[in-house]
């Protein structure tokens, strides 16, 4: 797995854009979009040497596309909702504490990653 992550809080204009790259396709998901909120590419992802990473961030867009229709729901929303069935229902919801540990294991993964200089971290 390749990740980047680009925060900045600083910046004046809001980016809601996540890029997932496969060995056959390519797929862009844009929280803000309204029309085309995914966008999956035809062109997968061969990254042998640090100049593919900035090659394929010139390319991606080469290729069909498709966008499949999809309800635009807000996440919140979606979040209360389920969480209020899983109190109605007594079920133990899919993002519960251990879920959260997992994603705060990851995020020190990255810290830990960008601490040395990008290398490379193993999740065991």
């Amino acid at each position: 797995l390749i990740a980047h992550f680009h925060v900045n809080w600083l910046s004046p204009v809001k980016i809601r854009k996540t890029l997932v790259g496969g060995s056959r396709k390519m797929l862009v998901w844009n929280d803000l979009e309204q029309e085309e909120t995914l966008k999956i590419y035809d062109k997968g992802v061969d990254i042998k040497t640090q100049k593919g990473v900035y090659d394929l961030l010139a390319e991606y867009r080469m290729g069909d596309m498709i966008s499949p229709n999809i309800p635009h729901v807000e996440a919140l929303k979606m979040e209360v909702d389920y969480f209020a069935e899983c109190i109605k229902n007594s079920q133990n919801p899919h993002n519960d504490a251990r879920a959260g540990f997992e994603v705060v294991r990851l995020l020190e993964a990255s810290d830990r990653s960008l601490e040395s200089n990008g290398a490379q971290i193993r999740l065991d």
